[in-house]
């Protein structure tokens, strides 16, 4: 990501910018402090603070302290915002030179704090650089745009340049008249990704009326691709609201239409620049041992991919959206799909995370897998392909049930921490609950006498 470096007192800026100092809290929401520019320097002595639950906060913004214990308890003490350098990017959408800037939560003695995304996967970093390896991360997001009224609605709706008489006008899969009708939109996404320095890539159509697709280029740096992945989200919102529009990374907002996914492409280069992930030719040993690395693990990190009740609505037979624990060589619609083999680009694509995942997370879960494939020589079974569909595990399409797997898995208190375990495992067991209990439209539509 492009440094925009301190303020220069002869830029022309604004004297109402600002810098906004950033966490990621659990759910991939973005919480922080607006700074007056002119004080930027704070940020930078880490004198920047904020209650230390503010990174476990639920779905609804409830700091469950009954769960956490970090909030009335201890009396809700402050964290530390260290600032990481490498996210400083522009604000385009605030007063002339504005910044933003990621951080990480610390505790009072200096420590990474336990409940930090960016901590999380900043040791799981950790590991593969003690085995001299450095993730080669890349990320593709999908996510629609909706009608600005849709509140008043009391429904998402798509954009009016999409529909007909107010219904959508059909499938959008790569059509260009589809992104030509908000050619605006997705210019003000594009001219925002540039002030960032992010690395956009392409834009398509995606199938749902209203959806999406930006792809991010790779990173030799995961930290950093999550990072752009996050901001991704930020500036699809934001260019939204220039255009009297909504975004929306929600797993599955309309019934039958398709549900936007989060892939992930990860190679592994060594100290001498070498993707250790390609065959050369020859039997594609180590991708087949990360592959199946990544499988073994699937079932106790889907909670990862899917952190809301609405997240396995996406799962459905039939679709690009994977329901199987399966891999195969290019195909689309398998959990694992390796794209490539041989060469530079030999690399897994994870193709479970919905768009509402945690960026963080969601790269803590897949390098941990990938781990457990460098560590043991491991075979994946037998690949999907084209008329071959082996008997495979199923992923879930049960909230309680992925809650469940995350709770009892020694392989998440591993890689993400047995406190950090429980308190995301408990707080989405208070999630999955509260869906349960709550009597919806659909039940009345259903279950109520019709006459």
């Amino acid at each position: 990501m492009t440094q925009t470096g301190h303020s220069d007192p002869s830029c022309d800026t604004d004297p109402n910018a600002r810098i906004e100092v950033l966490l990621v809290g659990m759910n991939g929401d973005l919480r922080g402090k607006m700074i007056p520019l002119s004080a930027e320097e704070k940020v930078w002595k880490n004198s920047v603070r904020l209650p230390s639950s503010t990174q476990s906060l639920d779905i609804w913004g409830d700091d469950n302290d009954d769960i956490t214990g970090i909030s009335l308890t201890l009396g809700d003490p402050d964290g530390i915002c260290v600032p990481d350098r490498r996210s400083l990017a522009a604000l385009p959408w605030g007063p002339k030179g504005s910044k933003q800037v990621l951080a990480s939560m610390h505790d009072l003695s200096g420590a990474p704090y336990f409940v930090c995304p960016r901590a999380i996967l900043a040791r799981v970093l950790d590991r593969f650089r003690q085995r001299g390896l450095t993730p080669v991360v890349a990320t593709e997001l999908e996510f629609y745009v909706l009608d600005g009224n849709w509140r008043d609605l009391g429904r998402p709706m798509p954009p009016k340049p999409l529909t007909y008489r107010g219904e959508a006008n059909g499938f959008q899969l790569y059509d260009m008249r589809a992104t030509a009708a908000m050619e605006a939109y997705l210019d003000t996404v594009r001219d925002y990704c540039n002030a960032m320095g992010l690395p956009a890539d392409a834009t398509t159509a995606e199938f749902g009326p209203g959806q999406f697709e930006v792809n991010l280029l790779h990173r030799p740096d995961a930290m950093a691709a999550a990072d752009d992945c996050i901001y991704l989200k930020r500036v699809a919102e934001f260019a939204a609201l220039r255009h009297g529009l909504k975004s929306t990374c929600m797993a599955k907002p309309y019934t039958g239409e398709a549900g936007s996914g989060l892939h992930v492409h990860v190679s592994l280069i060594d100290s001498q620049g070498r993707n250790i992930l390609d065959a050369a030719g020859g039997d594609p040993v180590m991708l087949k041992s990360v592959t199946a690395g990544l499988l073994q693990t699937m079932a106790e990190t889907q909670l990862v991919f899917a952190p809301f009740a609405n997240s396995y609505r996406r799962f459905q037979p039939g679709s690009f959206a994977p329901d199987k624990i399966n891999w195969g060589f290019g195909h689309r619609g398998t959990a694992i799909r390796i794209p490539e083999r041989d060469g530079p680009a030999a690399r897994v694509e994870h193709r479970v995370a919905g768009a509402d995942a945690n960026p963080h997370l969601m790269l803590a879960a897949i390098l941990g897998g990938i781990l457990r494939g460098l560590d043991e020589n491991l075979d994946p079974g037998p690949q999907t392909a084209p008329g071959q569909e082996p008997d495979c595990p199923l992923l879930t399409h049960d909230f309680l049930t992925a809650v469940r797997r995350f709770n009892n898995s020694a392989f998440i208190a591993d890689i993400f921490g047995a406190d950090y375990q429980r308190l995301y495992g408990e707080t989405k067991h208070k999630e999955a609950l509260a869906y349960l209990r709550t009597v919806s439209d659909f039940d009345y539509r259903s279950y109520l006498p019709r006459i």
